[in-house]
């Protein structure tokens, strides 16, 4: 197994909403906010080559929405998904399986590209997978979401025929499982990596940096941020006891890390990117 790091760019969202209760005089020393409140994060994919399947884990923006949508969120234009990919020394028909942790516009708008007037898969020869009750969730979104379910990202999955969806976590591929989480939205998917005898973590939206260890760091865009509360406490404990190896998807700096308990709770104790391992 192979474990290629895919940087789509980056974004930005605002401060206060990422980090929910935690007063701005704290928060901005993490991840410093511009003159409109605005922080920047990353949006960083992951490609797992192994065995005869090329899995691609979350697709970042994508750049077929308009200037007046992406006008919100800044995103940089310096790095790309497909460009990424290309550097990891493959094309977007070679990817054989994608893997959406959930249907937010900024982890699955690059799983689709306009062609003309319509829009289609961007990896033609892959099967997309994502959990039916997320799915469900997503085409019928309410009305705190609705904003980030594109019927334009989710749609055209379906309509392709390429959709695979999840009912409980299983095996993805030899080493390759998912745990569910239902705070930050309904069934959100958690890959678990199992790579040179280490489980390394795709955190999505549980953790979307590090900065968001500290347990009441919970962004307000999670539904349910009491269970996430619950979510966090218990997914750190773990961690702690399998060292597991925690990847974020939104860290601006840090790629990844590992923990340890410390006073007030769980602590990075290394911070390490995917290629020293």
């Amino acid at each position: 197994m192979q474990l290629h790091v895919i940087e789509t760019g980056t974004f930005k969202l605002d401060g206060g909403a990422m980090f929910g209760v935690v007063p701005k005089k704290i928060w901005n020393k993490i991840n410093p906010a511009d003159h409109n409140n605005l922080c920047t994060w990353a949006m960083r994919c992951l490609l797992v080559e192994t065995g005869n399947q090329l899995i691609l884990i979350d697709c970042g923006l994508g750049d077929k929405q308009d200037d007046k949508f992406f006008s919100h969120y800044e995103p940089s234009r310096h790095q790309s998904l497909t460009d990424s990919i290309a550097k990891a020394g493959f094309t977007p028909n070679e990817v054989t399986d994608v893997f959406l942790t959930h249907l937010h516009f900024d982890h699955c708008g690059g799983a689709i590209i306009r062609n003309g007037d319509h829009y289609e898969p961007q990896f033609r020869n892959a099967r997309y997978y994502s959990h039916q009750k997320h799915w469900d969730w997503a085409i019928k979104p309410n009305a705190r979401e609705k904003a980030s379910f594109l019927k334009e990202n989710i749609m055209p999955i379906q309509e392709s025929g390429q959709l695979t969806l999840f009912t409980q976590p299983q095996d993805i591929a030899p080493g390759l499982s998912f745990i569910e989480v239902y705070g930050h939205t309904e069934a959100m998917m958690l890959p678990v990596i199992r790579y040179k005898e280490q489980r390394v973590v795709y955190m999505a939206d549980l953790l979307p940096s590090a900065g968001h260890i500290p347990l009441p760091y919970v962004m307000s865009y999670d539904v349910r941020p009491l269970v996430t509360l619950d979510e966090k406490n218990k997914f750190l404990n773990d961690a702690i006891q399998h060292n597991d190896i925690l990847f974020f998807e939104h860290d601006p700096i840090h790629q990844a890390c590992m923990l340890e308990a410390g006073e007030k709770g769980a602590k990075p104790t290394r911070y390490l990117t995917l290629s020293e391992l």
